[in-house]
């Protein structure tokens, strides 16, 4: 019996090699070996027989022993221990009956069975074993050696260079691959694939030290092979080229990988000018034509319905063809193009041609409809007006139209098309939308086709894109609603104005005879604040309108931002963060300050209102120059230079249903008495009437952002500073005064009560109702008038009317005017030149009297 061995590791030599005494002494034509890598040798007889005999005269000593019986049981148990182990031994294998089959023959049949020459040389090239395949390759020498591996590259220089380096990798332990060609006297010409790597043996590293295992491989059959699949695809790429059909394969992307010479013929290129660019379905047709070809591919092919295209390349002349295409999973697309003749020549054929151009060039969608009610066949546009490739040939016509339509539109368009179909003569067109999110408007009409000599066209349909005209549509209605209530806002605003003058000023004299203490002190208040809400509904309106007055000017805005924060961390509450970054070297802009600062805290109040559980409010500014306005997309927008605000927050968002009326007068996502619906399209009139605009930008669930920008405004150096200097500048707090006043106004309440307001305050006040009443007054008192204090709008004489007979007599006199309409319009019937003041209506008692004293110390 024997015990076997472990098999070696992976990657190890273990089989045997052959030493140089073996080499010089081959056996049946292959190089022996010793056993090198660890084969077991069997024992010798003597030995065994010698072992054998010590044992048995052991036992006949202990038998012949008076003491054996003690002795004879502990050999027993010893014996019986001896054999249970032999039994378990055998059972698991470790033991075996019989004589072992030696590694190294095994190894040496593995060996000798490969097709493949193997080959295992020490470091310097000495040969350890070599395979019969080998031997073959090689050839033997006359004293039956095999001969060394470099003869068989030997006679040929570029053989032995490959060679040469084979060498040099194994003498550095370094993995080499080389594929030589040899042509050996008489025979045509072999190729070896000669591959060597290191190798070692476990335990005899130090008696064989390095080793390289090389293998060597006819692959002369193989390079045959593929010599002749080369030169029969050549073949058929030959055949291709002179087929007078254009053929290309498209790759996923729309990229032309292959052509050939017929189409390129066609397009004017040689080979060599794709080399250097590449080139795709859309440069030598219209977009429009790629995507048809591209989505309708396997319909065109099953169907053989093919597409009527102009082509070209880099503007050059045209050429008419049909394609026919269909997908391949492997390689994308497959189209096949035949030039179409006749487009030269009269007749049937020419005429065909010239009708396909007339189709393929038409900018709107045609197609013709069979009598089943499927597309028979499509032009390029009717494919890019129906997106996602959903205008495939062969398809119904109503589902095409209708694939994201409602109800109600598709029963239009069956309607539609079954009177098409059915013969009627110029069916209603039909309006439909089309895209995932409808976002586009198409104009359907159909014409019947009965009389038609192709049976398979019963229908014609026509598709024009109405998606611009239905936007001015629906721009054109809002822009009049919105100028019918900012008619009527401005036709109502100065009669509320005057009467909310007169609420207002004679609350504020009446307060002045009430203390605080006073009961009736505590109504009076009321009356004025309910007044002064009033107030502010008009000028939302006139603001909504763009109507109302704006006292414009010079402002930088970080400034104005940053005076606004107090107010604007009181209004927002404690739950919600206020960042307000400022852009650095902000431009100054000119606008109405009280204005602007109303246009940022009705932003602010609403992102407040969108976000009840807290949030992050952030009102940032920055310079955006007129290279960057260009890159804007936005509709409407002028391109400049603007000072952006952008004012974002962290809510609850709108959907764009609410978006497009986000600007609308009245409209409000709050409940019954929370809001008047006016605080954004008050926004939105403040900035448009100072020339900017505002974009907003939100997402549900994310927040909103409004974006305004209003447009730079380059101060000169006076207007700079006194814009400063005004800053600076505090109301007076001592309001009275000295002087006469001409006080013009044809409403008796305005007039009694600012007449009594400026007398209080220490004046002379002149009444007059109307202008030329003011006229005679002047003429009486002459030059002694200080101020006058003018309504504009009066019957017989208006105010600028009247400034200008002033003028003539006073050219310094000075001359407020107030009004409920904004100052712009009435400057265009005055001189550029001319001064004057202006107070808008409704005003109240500090405010006229700090304007008269503010104009009489000039």
């Amino acid at each position: 019996m024997k015990t076997s061995e472990a098999s070696p590791p992976e990657n190890q030599i273990a089989f045997a090699f052959m030493s140089e005494s073996d080499v010089r002494q081959p056996r049946a034509g292959v190089a022996d070996a010793r056993a090198l890598a660890g084969g077991v040798h069997e024992p010798g007889v003597i030995p065994i027989i010698a072992a054998s005999l010590a044992v048995g005269a052991l036992v006949l000593a202990l038998v012949a022993s008076p003491s054996r019986e003690p002795l004879l049981l502990t050999l027993l148990s010893v014996l019986a221990m001896l054999g249970l182990f032999a039994t378990f031994g055998y059972v698991a294998g470790h033991i075996r009956v019989g004589e072992r089959v030696r590694d190294d023959d095994l190894v040496r049949a593995f060996a000798n069975s490969l097709d493949d020459g193997v080959l295992v040389t020490r470091r310097d090239g000495r040969p350890l074993y070599a395979n019969r395949a080998l031997a073959d390759m090689v050839g033997m020498t006359a004293a039956g050696e095999i001969k060394a591996l470099e003869t068989l590259f030997a006679s040929d220089p570029r053989a032995a260079a490959a060679y040469f380096r084979l060498e040099r990798a194994a003498s550095r332990r370094e993995p080499w691959r080389e594929e030589i060609e040899v042509k050996p006297d008489g025979q045509g010409p072999q190729i070896f694939r000669v591959a060597q790597r290191p190798c070692f043996v476990p335990g005899h590293d130090r008696e064989l030290g390095p080793m390289a295992l090389w293998t060597v491989t006819d692959v002369t059959a193989e390079r045959a092979r593929q010599v002749s699949a080369v030169a029969t695809l050549e073949a058929t790429l030959e055949r291709l080229d002179s087929l007078p059909a254009g053929l290309m394969e498209i790759d996923s992307r729309g990229t032309i990988r292959r052509l050939n010479a017929t189409l390129l013929r066609w397009l004017g290129l040689e080979p060599q000018s794709l080399s250097h660019r590449t080139l795709r379905l859309a440069d030598i047709v219209t977009p429009e034509g790629a995507e048809m070809i591209a989505n309708a591919a396997a319909a065109f092919y099953t169907s053989g319905q093919g597409i009527d295209l102009d082509v070209s390349i880099d503007k050059g002349a045209q050429v008419p063809l049909r394609f026919f295409a269909r997908r391949d999973n492997q390689s994308g697309l497959l189209v096949a193009a035949f030039r179409r003749e006749g487009t030269t020549e009269d007749g049937p054929a020419a005429a065909e041609v010239r009708f396909a151009r007339f189709l393929q060039s038409s900018p709107f969608g045609i197609a013709t409809i069979g009598a089943d009610g499927r597309l028979v066949s499509t032009n390029a546009a009717f494919a890019r007006m129906i997106p996602d490739g959903a205008a495939v040939v062969g398809s119904s016509a109503a589902d095409v139209l209708c694939r994201f339509a409602d109800s109600d539109m598709r029963t239009a368009v069956e309607g539609a098309l079954g009177q098409a179909l059915a013969g009627a003569a110029s069916p209603t067109p039909v309006d439909i939308t089309v895209g995932p999110k409808s976002e586009f408007s198409r104009r359907l009409y159909l014409a019947s086709l009965n009389n038609a000599k192709d049976a398979r066209e019963a229908a014609i349909l026509y598709l024009v894109d109405a998606t611009e005209q239905k936007a001015l549509e629906a721009k054109f209605a809002q822009s009049s609603k919105m100028e019918a209530v900012g008619k009527l806002a401005g036709g109502i605003a100065h009669d509320f104005n005057n009467v909310l003058t007169a609420i207002i000023g004679f609350s504020d004299l009446l307060l002045q005879t009430h203390r605080p203490t006073d009961p009736a002190h505590k109504d009076i208040m009321n009356i004025r604040s309910s007044a002064t809400r009033a107030a502010g509904l008009v000028a939302k309106l006139l603001a909504f309108s763009r109507r109302q007055t704006l006292q414009t000017e010079p402002l930088q805005l970080g400034e104005v931002l940053g005076d606004l924060a107090p107010l604007m961390k009181r209004s927002i509450g404690e739950t919600i963060e206020l960042k307000m970054p400022t852009g650095r070297d902000l431009w100054y802009v000119k606008t109405d300050r009280t204005q602007f600062e109303q246009v940022i805290i009705n932003l602010a109040v609403n992102a407040r209102d969108a976000m009840p559980d807290g949030g992050t409010l952030s009102i940032s500014t920055r310079n955006v120059s007129e290279r960057e306005s260009q890159k804007l997309d936005y509709h409407g927008m002028v391109v400049g230079e603007y000072v952006l605000v952008e004012v974002s927050d962290t809510g609850s968002g709108m959907s764009p249903e609410v978006m497009s009326k986000v600007f609308e007068p009245f409209f409000t996502t709050k409940g019954v008495g929370k809001g008047t619906g006016l605080g954004l399209s008050t926004v939105y009139g403040i900035v448009k009437q100072t020339g900017g605009f505002i974009y907003p930008e939100s997402t549900v669930g994310r927040g909103t952002t409004f974006r305004v920008y209003l447009p730079r405004y380059v101060p000169d150096d006076e207007e700079a500073l006194a814009t400063q200097k005004a800053a600076k500048k505090e109301r007076p707090q001592d309001l009275t005064g000295s002087g006469r006043v001409l006080l013009v106004e044809d409403e008796d309440v305005v007039r009694s009560f600012a007449a009594r307001a400026l007398k209080r305050q220490g004046y002379e006040v002149l009444e007059a109702s109307t202008g030329v009443e003011a006229l005679e007054v002047m003429e009486r008192y002459e030059d002694s008038v200080d101020i006058v204090v003018s309504d504009v709008v009066m019957p017989e004489m208006d105010g600028p009317t009247l400034l200008k007979e002033l003028r003539k007599r006073n050219p310094e006199l000075k001359i407020i005017f107030v009004s409920g309409y904004p100052h712009e319009a009435f400057e265009t019937s005055l001189d550029k030149d001319e001064q004057f003041a202006f107070l808008p209506k409704p005003f109240s008692l500090p405010q006229l009297a700090a304007k008269v004293k503010e104009q009489l110390a000039r």
